[in-house]
């Protein structure tokens, strides 16, 4: 067996728990994910071992790290994990050079050397060895950080909300440089966020947590596309959620009432016999045209009504009334193109696969 296993939880006063059931994390980037104060962070420094769970097992491969039954708690050193803390954590009083070398003990001086030259190399780092963190920026000293917890070569790599100390701009810039840089590691990596966008970017795996307890795990894109409940469909960032009645189902196919509107899903997981759902749309799956009556190959045309317009970082988001509240993301281009505004009648097309069901009981 190999990776990690943890089932574990973890209790605070006034009754607070996080609880974990059989998470596993065998390869690539695996994100946890969920608003501020679900308990990511809590999570992460149980796998480290900078926190003692009340309860459960942690595994990696045959090597128990906690185990409440077997009174086992290995500390954060004898489970060679790599952490990197929110704020970088750097020691103001060394050198970039010193700061990456710093947990190098027990080692030979030449193989420290040769560690601490081939991470500065590999992270584009050489050139500012002799620095200390004051001169440096936040992006540099995000590299500094992670070449501290890859530098000793761990099994295990966890970040804590890794770009969340950089302003917008540089966030941005270093999210894809980040992902090169984890896959170039090749260490299984657990990672902290509450930002949608990061978790795209950067991870493989998502593993939702709210209210204490891990909600869904899956690929990233499967997650997102099909969550697995209200909760997850509202932290997803899944902007239209709404009642339904179900009509009918065959082939595959799930046909619903929503307000005035039938829509047809694509979506054969739905259980049988239940009469009653809700109707998930990701607005970057709303398509809107000039007339809904137009030919097109997606199973769902009906007419709407602009209600409003607000800016969504380079996109537009559109509010809709097409029977039922719907909201649908344009490019600044395409709105000025449909010549988009409060009260513009606009026909929108949704494809069957594109709208998930959940059911509503």
């Amino acid at each position: 067996m190999n990776g990690l296993r943890a089932t574990l939880a973890r209790k605070f006063p006034g009754g607070a728990c996080i609880t974990v059931a059989d998470l596993r994390i065998d390869a690539g980037v695996s994100v946890l994910f969920g608003p501020s104060g679900a308990g990511k962070t809590t999570l992460l420094r149980c796998l480290a071992g900078l926190e003692r769970p009340d309860d459960g097992e942690i595994s990696f491969g045959n090597e128990t790290w906690f185990s409440r039954a077997q009174r086992i708690f290995l500390p954060p050193e004898q489970r060679r994990v790599g952490y990197v803390p929110q704020d970088y954590a750097l020691f103001p009083h060394l050198t970039v050079a010193g700061n990456i070398g710093y947990g190098l003990h027990g080692l030979a001086a030449a193989e420290k050397k040769s560690r601490v030259a081939g991470v500065l190399e590999w992270l584009q780092l050489a050139a500012l060895a002799s620095r200390l963190p004051r001169k440096l920026s936040g992006g540099e000293q995000q590299r500094v950080a992670l070449a501290r917890a890859v530098v000793r070569k761990p099994k295990l790599l966890l970040l804590d909300e890794p770009l969340s100390a950089l302003d917008a701009p540089t966030r941005e810039r270093l999210r894809n440089e980040l992902r090169r840089q984890l896959l170039q590691v090749g260490i299984p990596t657990v990672l902290v966020t509450h930002d949608r966008t990061e978790a795209i970017a950067l991870g493989d795996q998502m593993v939702v947590i709210a209210h204490g307890e891990v909600q869904q795990t899956g690929p990233v894109a499967e997650v997102l596309n099909h969550p697995a409940n209200l909760a997850v469909a509202e932290i997803a960032g899944t902007e239209t959620v709404v009642p339904a009645e179900v009509l009918k189902f065959g082939d595959g196919l799930v046909t619903v009432m929503v307000g005035e509107v039938q829509l047809v899903s694509a979506c054969p997981d739905f259980p049988a016999g239940v009469a009653a759902a809700y109707v998930c749309i990701r607005a970057e799956d709303v398509m809107l045209v000039p007339d809904a009556s137009a030919p097109a190959s997606a199973r769902n045309r009906f007419p709407a009504t602009v209600r409003a317009i607000e800016a969504a970082g380079p996109l537009l988001r559109v509010e809709l009334d097409g029977g039922f509240p719907l909201k649908a993301m344009l490019t600044p281009s395409a709105a000025a193109d449909l010549q988009i505004r409060p009260g513009t009648p606009v026909g929108v097309l949704i494809k069957a696969p594109q709208i998930h069901l959940l059911p509503r009981i």
